[in-house]
């Protein structure tokens, strides 16, 4: 794959943004999967018009991988449910993101606020769609697309659950690459402290790449948003969200030793943000969709390979830091500072 210029990440948010929300009328820009490229990967049918997807989130992984309990055990430790190996959810994809990560299983069609692959919807007129499903699933996933680009969304999605009295049945799921600080710049006070005390809710911040090189490279970001990361996690963490992470861990080729002294640094970046973030971080393994083929070159394949060494170093940074019983807690009882 040609690489391309470096995105203007502040630029480009903020265009983003005021494409994909509408303040006055309550409206979100939501894709439409009927016809796109990604419908071809669904596991099941387009639901809710076209604007839904039922998403199933699986424990068990690929060998030499950690297993993923997101959102599994948060949300069936909020919901009261026994431990299970999979949950179904309803997502919706909001139409646009500020990066372009080459191995994202969204067409970058689905990223650009494309009045053709979306449309306008209020969170009520979302709650509508979900709850006229058969069997609607107990978690709902606002993913993209970059959610926090219109931060509204959460809280908006909040009172309207409240409002039907389902606060207590459903538990939100949100997603977050952790390139803004639109949840402080947008939102009100009252706002973030719904987020934070609605019972039922949990959102996950993906860190992409294990240091500021790969992080560029899987992103097309520029590489000192790399550490912005991190300060945006803290702040995540201090205003006492029940948040937790992702991690890709594609990088253009380098040694063993390279990636072995890279991961440890990004451990300990992540424990300066707070020592169990690590416990709460799930590293998820990149796989090649229908829509990631075409921007796969010779680079990428081998940053494919690169995450097999990067597993194992990141493995054994947690086993060299952590006790046995801390590794096998429940993903949810994982303490943080504000948390505890």
């Amino acid at each position: 794959m040609k690489a391309l210029p470096l995105i203007d990440t502040d630029r480009v948010s903020r265009m983003y943004r005021d494409k994909s929300i509408d303040l006055e009328g309550h409206r979100l820009l939501i894709t439409n999967f009927v016809g796109s490229d990604q419908e071809a990967d669904l596991s099941e049918p387009a639901n809710c018009g076209g604007f839904g997807r039922i998403r199933h989130f699986h424990r068990e992984t690929s060998d030499g991988w950690p297993s993923n309990p997101l959102p599994i055990d948060p949300a069936h430790a909020a919901l009261g449910l026994p431990q299970a190996s999979e949950v179904r959810a309803q997502a919706f994809q909001n139409a646009a993101c500020n990066w372009r990560c080459w191995y994202c299983f969204v067409p970058f069609n689905l990223l650009a606020a494309s009045p053709e692959r979306s449309a306008w919807l209020t969170p009520s007129e979302l709650i509508d769609l979900y709850l006229k499903q058969p069997d609607p699933p107990r978690v709902i996933d606002l993913t993209g697309g970059q959610p926090d680009l219109i931060p509204e969304w959460v809280p908006w999605m909040m009172d309207e659950i409240s409002a039907r009295g389902l606060q207590n049945r459903i538990y939100l799921w949100s997603d977050d690459n952790l390139s803004t600080d639109y949840l402080w710049r947008f939102l009100t006070d009252a706002q973030r402290q719904l987020m934070v005390e609605f019972p039922n809710y949990g959102r996950v911040g993906c860190f992409k790449g294990f240091d500021a090189d790969s992080f560029s490279f899987n992103t097309r970001a520029a590489p000192e948003l790399f550490d912005q990361q991190f300060t945006l996690m803290r702040r995540l963490i201090d205003l006492g969200l029940d948040v937790y992470g992702y991690a890709t861990f594609t990088a253009p080729p380098r040694s063993k030793d390279e990636i072995r002294s890279g991961m440890a640094r990004f451990v300990d970046r992540l424990q300066a943000v707070d020592r169990n973030l690590p416990l709460r971080t799930v590293p998820l393994e990149i796989r090649v969709f229908t829509s990631v083929k075409e921007r796969v070159g010779d680079l990428e394949s081998e940053a494919l390979n690169v995450q097999a060494d990067a597993i194992e170093a990141w493995q054994t940074e947690i086993t060299n830091r952590y006790s046995s019983k801390e590794r096998r807690q429940n993903v949810a009882q994982v303490a943080l500072r504000l948390r505890r």
